[in-house]
């Protein structure tokens, strides 16, 4: 389950996020996710992976996805071990390059490295880091070490066919994202992903997948809701082209179809998939756990 990080009325109440969080940790669910933007209304996502550590025992948590070259790449392998730390080894990190401009001139970062290369290189110092290698002037390594030896799993956002093979050979899997749920689609991109990770060398990659939801009892409000929650989030792109995309974008039905549609997704050899709340209402979590149970 994700968190509601990037509805408007997330901030209508101080504990929405806690509340969250605690009732997915006692829920079900394996994971607890949460997204970075920085030109937009959403939390800090480094601040919030501290604060979900301590409001949780068991469930993992899973950034989808931080972007690398937002920051620099020191300070973001150390807060990334903090959190690992605080939370007692159980964070995995979907990295991405982002596909916003407003971004990288808001953390006044390079456009230039907004490639696949400059995640890569991004990614091979902080495992120096975590490595407790001196990757800077100092008598001291940067740490603290993450729990586990080499650090945290680490999962690359995208689909793109070129991507993913650049990624296999640093990445642990895929933190992948379905706009319209193309099952077959997604099935080619599990494919691919398995071949490039084999052809590198690697062991089979973690298989994740996301994408947005909204649940009604067949009154089509869930239709309406994933509709607004777009036009929110997507504040970059064209209203047109986001209304466009609403009719058909993630997933908007009733609980039971939404289990069988978990499924199928299952039996395409997914490890994981990791739902996207389109409102703050915890109802959706309560509504859910006894079905995902």
């Amino acid at each position: 389950m994700t968190l509601p990080v990037m509805e408007p009325d997330l901030w209508a109440a101080a504990d929405t996020l806690e509340r969250w969080a605690v009732a997915v940790d006692e829920g079900p669910w394996s994971s607890l996710c949460f997204g970075e933007r920085m030109a937009f209304d959403n939390p800090d996502a480094l601040t919030l992976l501290g604060a979900t550590a301590a409001w949780t025992r068991r469930v993992r948590l899973v950034t989808t996805v931080v972007v690398p070259q937002l920051h620099a790449p020191v300070p973001l392998a150390k807060a990334l071990a903090t959190g690992d730390r605080l939370s007692g080894g159980r964070l995995t990190v979907g990295l991405g390059v982002g596909g916003r401009d407003e971004d990288y001139r808001a953390a006044d970062a390079d456009l230039g490295t907004r490639t696949i290369a400059g995640l890569a290189e991004r990614v091979a110092t902080m495992r120096r880091v975590w490595a407790g290698e001196r990757v800077v002037d100092a008598v001291r390594p940067v740490g603290p070490p993450p729990v586990r030896p080499g650090g945290p799993e680490l999962l690359v956002g995208t689909l793109g066919p070129r991507t993913i093979r650049g990624a296999a050979a640093w990445a642990d899997g895929l933190a992948g994202m379905s706009l319209d749920l193309d099952l077959a689609g997604m099935a080619k991109v599990f494919t691919l992903a398995r071949d490039a990770w084999r052809d590198a060398g690697r062991p089979a990659p973690r298989l994740t997948t996301s994408f947005w939801f909204a649940v009604d009892d067949g009154d089509g409000s869930a239709r309406e809701q994933v509709h607004r929650h777009l036009r929110h989030y997507m504040n970059w792109i064209p209203a047109e082209y986001v209304d466009a995309l609403a009719a058909t974008a993630g997933f908007a039905g009733t609980p039971g179809q939404l289990v069988e549609l978990l499924e199928r997704v299952a039996d395409l050899g997914a490890d994981e998939v990791q739902l996207i709340p389109t409102s703050a209402d915890i109802d959706q979590v309560h509504r859910l756990t006894g079905l995902v149970g």
